[in-house]
Order: structure tokens, then C-alpha cells, then sequence
């Protein structure tokens, strides 16, 4: 077939292409054989078209008598060799005439017409894949992550990364209209211990030594606004050598920002705007402006620092009102605290019973649960009524504000673990209750957080960091100016100036205005536990920088994997990835990780360890 390979897609054919002489591309979705006649939906990446294919050549004929299309310098003789041999999957090429389709389908933007076939060409053959390449596949996750190229052939993933694409095309559009320079950085840095851990990379012309992924180009960033470059951003890897969940993966993607003579305020309203923007342009979403919430108010009504605000269900605290009525559980605990579930008061007890189970799960940590109905009638019936009459009950309908047919649900312990179990029972409940629409987005920015943590031992942090201060976002933060004067006195108490954009309870971004005074970030680093020395050998670039005149500044940045997720309605990132890690970091497509040679250990001055025989 002495053709081109594609005169047009299998996307883009329409009513109004009829008569033409069409060469098409593509894969083979389905073959329907009807006795002389076969049906193909041929695929690409732009949709389906069904071609129609007359072994004996009589259609063809009568069309080309009655001049429906032109044969040119096809006959019927040169059209179909092979067809026997068609399996799914194959790539093939075909040139053909566009009719009109007798009977239309309504699901393909294709489905008006179709393409009989004057002459095909097999340009390479398939065997029978895995898994059936469909939207709704019969293929596992492993299955399909070992042989992702397949998988990407499908209509929902595909769809995800032309999302993905879409988001980042409108980052960098609105971005540069704010004057923002998109810079690469360094992908080999240097190893610092303060955060989660580094993956390393060992040098090979320096012996014993080792570069780093970066965690985040923090540093580079910052040294760009020394160097005068007032709004940098990059759509960045970065790399965590973390245990995994559904929204982290040890290599994943940030849109990373940082700006110049700027206050917290500017900030918020410049990044504010971008997620006004994406929303607009790519989901076609007016979102109002977000709302302001401190870290402590979040931690008081919803138990973390990520609420999800798509309903209301806050916290109410009965510590004093309930204690010294000889219910043991609550007398003897630190905080006891509840949430009230509007109509939930006709749960069973087979339903109450789950709850109780799921608090008691080991990842989330009560003991137990108690509940009280608002009933109908307007009475309250607890699972305590032994302990507390009915007048008593009816303070805590008035602390919840509950009404007929709502369901209080109540934790006790200490503070930290009733409000995160709560926290997590919160979430269940408005899953439960139909709460948490995919397809609506509350956002708001959490602020105010506390500018260090005491780690007493975080499996995600170096074991040399446990009993000791350190950095709630990172140690270049800036404490509020009004706090600094506790970092002596009080470092728990001193708040961050740092922000978090929280979408629908996913922490989307966050940031915040930076150190650039040397003496106070030289105090940071000795509050986190690093000599001088430490500090120099570490940081001494950036603290060099500092004395040549550092502007303010401060940035933040996003989770671009988790935006994606989001804006595509899953709960999973590696949806929104090209090539992921699955949950044990491996890449089973291409067995990553993996070992290598002792010439290349040896070449890397590594040790190699002798196998006992």
C-alpha cells in the first residue's frame, strides 16, 4: 500500500467526512465477523472508528457505482489479504471510504459514519495481551502495573494523563503571565538529615562519597531569590525514601514556587489565584475565596491539620460535662469528646457494632465507643443510661445542638489519640452519610502552624533525630515575628509563619515565608539539635548567601500527583503516573529495584560482600 500511514485519526471523523478517501492507523478493539463481512473497531489515541470490511468485494462495488466514494487508484482486487489472521491488538492500516453508518451509536463521537475497507496492511502483529484492554478490564492491579504499556492503552488511564497534561499546561500558562521563570535545578545534591530520609546516589570519582535525590529543591530555590530572580517555579521531581500510601510514591512530582519581597498574604492571594485558574479552565469550576483556619482551630473541631470541610460534624468536648457520674471510662479520661450525625439515629446496632470496630482498629486506636439517639419523640437514649438520667443527657443533646433523629457518637482517652480516632471516625461517618461528593470541592488554607515538633522516635525520620526538636514544614520556616522571642524560652509555642492548602481533606500544598537572616536561621539550626559545625558543613552555602544581601521571601509548593488525583476523582495518585511504584516502591514493569554487578560495586567503592558457600 503505497500510502501515508495516517491521513486522519480514529477520533476525528464526523457526518460531513462522507465520500472521502480516509487512510486510518491503529489498533484492533474488537472483530465481529458476520459470514463475507467484518466489523473492527480500530483504536488510536483519540477514539474508535468501526470499519466495514467485504471479503467478496460487492459493497465496495455498488458504492463505487453509485459514486458514494472514489476509488482513485484502488481497485476491490488489492483489498483484503490477511484478514483471517486479525487478532486484537494487531496494528494495522487501512484505506477506505467514509458512509454513513446505518445504524449509529450514540457512545462513539464516531458513530454517525463509518469506513469501508478498500485495502489493509498489517503492520504488526499481536498476541493475545494479559488482560483485555477495555475501559472496564478483568486485569488486577499487579497485572496491570507489570505490563503498563498495555494498560495505557485504556480509555480511563489515558484520560488521566491528558488531565494530567491539561494541569500542567494552565500552571505554566497562568504562572507566566505572573512574570514567574520556570528554572531547572540540580537533580544530584547534597545528603542532609533533616526531614524524611534521602534516597542516596555513590560517586564514582569520589571515593566514599555520595550525592542525594533532592526531597525538594528548598535550598536552590531560595539561593535563586538571593540571586535576584523574584518569582521561580518548576514543575520538579523530587524523590522520598518513605513508607508508602495511596497519595506517596518515593518518586512523585511538585509544582514549586517561591517569590520575593513578599508577606504571607501574598503568597496565599498569588496561589489562591492559580488553584481559582486550574479549576476554571480545566474542570470549568467556580470556587469561592477560600477560607482562613488556624492549625489550632482545626485540631480543636476535626482532630487534624487537614480537614475535610465538605461538611460540618466539628468536634464538641463534654470532658466537664460529663465527669464524676462513676462512668470509669470517662472520669478517668484526659479529654472525651464526640461529633453528632445528623439522621443517623435509625442505625442498628449491627451498624453501631462496625463503628465500635472500626475505632478499635489497631491503626486508629480506641477502646471503644459511646452513642445516644435523639429518637423521633424527642427523647435521648444512651448506651450509658445507667450513669446518666435523662436530664443529664439532654446537656449533651444541647452541647451538640443534635435534633430528632440525629446519632451523638462519643470518644474518651487521652487528647492526642480520642481526637485523631475521632478525626478518622468523622471521615467514616460522612462517607457513610453520602457527605464526601467526589464532584464537590471545599478549599481552604490552615495557618499558624507550630514552627517545631518533638519527635520521640518517627519511623519516617533518622533515628538520630528522635528525642529532640524539629522542624514542623522544614528548618528554613520563619517563627511569626511577634514569637521569636519564645525561641529561647518556649520553642513548642512559637508558631510558623506557614500555610497549607487543603482540598476536600487532602493537603494539596503548603509553604511559608522563609529565614533570610543569618543569625536567625543560625539559632534554628542550634534549637534542631546542629552544632555550628554540623550547620556549616550542612547549610554553610546558604548561610554564606545570606550575608550578600538576601531579600524576603517565601513560597510554597504543590502536590501535583495529588492535584491530578483530585481534580480525576481518586483516592490513588499512581492513577495520575505515567509509570508507578507499586506499594512496596517496586516497578514490577521493569524489576526496579534491582541488583547490579560486583564490577559496578567495585567501580563505586562499595564493598562487596562474600557469599558463603
Amino acid at each position: 500500500m503505497k500510502t501515508k500511514l495516517r491521513t486522519h485519526t480514529c477520533g476525528e471523523l464526523r457526518i460531513t467526512d462522507v465520500t472521502k478517501e480516509v487512510v486510518l492507523s491503529g489498533w484492533v478493539q474488537t472483530i465481529r465477523k458476520m459470514g463475507a463481512i467484518t466489523f473492527i473497531d480500530l483504536r488510536d489515541r483519540y477514539g474508535i472508528t468501526q470499519i466495514y470490511i467485504d471479503s467478496k468485494a460487492e459493497y465496495i462495488s455498488s458504492l463505487v457505482d453509485s459514486g458514494a466514494v472514489k476509488m482513485n487508484d484502488f481497485t476491490s482486487e488489492t483489498a483484503i489479504k490477511d484478514i483471517e489472521s486479525l487478532t486484537r491488538e494487531c496494528v494495522i492500516r487501512i484505506k477506505g471510504g467514509v458512509v454513513e453508518r446505518v445504524n449509529p451509536n450514540p457512545l462513539l463521537d464516531t458513530g454517525k459514519i463509518e469506513v469501508v475497507v478498500f485495502a489493509i496492511q498489517i503492520l504488526n502483529r499481536a498476541i493475545t495481551p494479559p488482560f483485555t484492554i477495555e475501559d472496564e478490564t478483568d486485569g488486577g492491579d499487579e497485572l496491570r502495573m507489570k505490563y503498563r504499556y498495555l494498560d495505557l492503552r485504556r480509555n480511563p488511564v489515558r484520560k488521566n494523563l491528558e488531565l494530567r497534561h491539561r494541569l500542567a499546561i494552565e500552571t505554566r500558562n497562568y504562572l507566566d503571565k505572573q512574570n514567574f521563570l520556570e528554572v531547572e535545578t540540580p537533580v544530584l545534591i547534597k545528603s542532609t538529615p533533616e526531614g524524611a530520609r534521602d534516597f542516596v546516589v555513590p560517586s564514582r570519582m569520589h571515593s566514599g562519597e555520595f550525592y542525594a535525590l533532592p526531597q525538594s529543591p528548598q535550598t536552590f530555590k531560595q539561593l535563586l531569590m538571593v540571586s535576584g530572580f523574584d518569582r521561580y517555579y518548576q514543575i520538579v521531581k523530587c524523590f522520598r525514601d518513605e513508607d508508602l500510601r495511596a497519595d506517596r510514591q518515593p518518586e512523585f512530582t511538585q509544582i514549586d514556587c517561591e517569590m520575593s519581597f513578599v508577606e504571607q498574604e501574598d503568597i496565599l492571594n498569588m496561589f489562591e489565584g492559580l488553584v481559582t485558574h486550574l479549576f476554571k479552565t480545566v474542570k470549568g469550576v467556580d470556587i469561592p475565596k477560600l477560607a482562613h483556619m488556624t492549625y489550632a482551630d482545626a485540631m480543636k473541631y476535626y482532630g487534624n491539620d487537614k480537614p475535610d470541610t465538605r461538611f460540618e460534624m466539628k468536634f464538641v468536648e463534654l470532658t466537664e460535662l460529663v465527669k464524676g457520674k462513676a462512668f470509669k471510662v470517662f472520669d478517668d479520661a484526659e479529654l472525651v469528646v464526640g461529633i453528632c450525625a445528623k439522621g443517623a439515629a435509625e442505625y442498628t446496632r449491627k451498624q453501631l457494632d462496625e463503628l465500635t470496630e472500626f475505632v478499635k482498629r489497631p491503626q486508629i486506636g480506641a477502646t471503644g465507643l459511646i452513642y445516644a439517639r435523639h429518637n423521633a419523640d424527642g427523647t435521648i437514649k444512651s448506651s450509658v443510661d445507667k450513669f446518666y438520667s435523662e436530664e443529664e443527657l439532654k446537656k449533651w443533646s444541647t452541647a451538640f445542638n443534635s435534633q430528632p433523629g440525629d446519632l451523638i457518637l462519643i470518644l474518651a482517652g487521652t487528647e492526642d489519640k480520642a481526637r485523631k480516632a475521632l478525626s478518622e471516625l468523622r471521615l467514616e461517618m460522612g462517607t457513610r452519610l453520602g457527605l464526601r461528593d467526589k464532584n464537590k470541592f471545599s478549599c481552604l488554607w490552615v495557618i499558624d502552624f507550630p514552627l517545631l515538633e518533638w519527635n520521640d522516635g518517627d519511623p519516617n525520620l533518622l533515628a538520630s533525630l528522635a528525642g529532640r526538636w524539629h522542624a514542623k514544614h522544614h528548618p528554613f520556616t520563619s517563627p511569626k515575628p511577634e514569637d521569636i522571642e519564645l525561641l529561647n524560652s518556649n520553642p513548642g509555642a512559637v508558631r510558623a509563619n506557614a500555610y497549607d492548602m487543603v482540598i476536600n481533606g487532602v493537603e494539596i500544598g503548603g509553604g511559608s515565608i522563609r529565614i533570610h537572616n543569618k543569625d536567625l536561621q543560625a539559632k534554628m539550626f542550634e534549637i534542631l539539635g546542629f552544632t555550628k559545625e554540623d550547620a556549616q558543613n550542612q547549610f554553610g552555602f546558604l548561610m554564606n548567601a545570606f550575608e550578600y544581601g538576601a531579600p524576603p521571601h517565601g513560597g510554597l509548593a504543590f502536590g501535583f500527583d495529588r492535584l491530578c488525583s483530585l481534580f480525576g476523582g481518586s483516592d490513588s495518585i499512581r492513577d495520575f503516573i505515567a509509570f508507578p511504584k507499586n506499594n512496596a516502591g517496586r516497578d514490577v514493569m521493569i524489576d526496579s529495584p534491582s541488583m547490579i554487578s560486583d564490577e559496578q560495586l567495585n567501580e563505586l567503592h562499595i564493598l562487596v560482600k562474600e557469599t558463603k558457600k
